[in-house]
């Protein structure tokens, strides 16, 4: 891949009333001096799908090839990237790892199985920010998040 590619910043939070229950996500995209928010919602969730979708929104929303630093609050996701938990993923034909026998499936595989796409076509760097602590960002991706919900 290019090293030349554009350099983009993605700020992604997910949030649920009841888990399950209605939840809602929020992305802001920036490029330069150019932002772009994202936001939707889905009347029955989990917060995990709703921290995804944003992820995958900011990403599909990107017209070309991109450097892309990712920051989310869900330890979830980060280290499932940073500590190569999706990769074992993959490998274990989407379960997860096990003591013994045959471990768990993976929840979200759907969501999943597209974020490898993804991460087929951009350079990605995942990193993770402590939620509701003054991360400017992070509080503006989670108001979008929560204003989504569904009443």
């Amino acid at each position: 891949m290019p090293q030349n590619l554009p350099r983009v910043a993605l700020y992604t939070d997910g949030a649920c009333s009841g888990n399950p229950g209605p939840g809602g996500w929020g992305a802001i995209l920036r490029y330069q001096d150019a932002e772009k928010e994202l936001a939707g919602g889905e009347a029955e969730t989990t917060n995990n799908r709703m921290e995804l979708t944003a992820i995958l929104s900011g990403l599909e929303a990107l017209k070309q090839p991109c450097r892309v630093e990712i920051y989310s609050d869900s330890r979830y996701i980060v280290d499932a990237i940073n500590k190569g938990w999706l990769e074992g993923w993959v490998a274990r034909g989407w379960r997860k790892a096990a003591k013994k026998g045959r471990g768990e499936p993976v929840l979200n595989v759907d969501l999943w199985e597209r974020l490898v796409e993804l991460l087929g076509i951009h350079q990605v760097e995942f990193h993770w920010v402590r939620g509701h602590q003054g991360h400017p960002e992070n509080e503006r991706a989670d108001r979008l998040a929560v204003s989504m919900i569904p009443k």
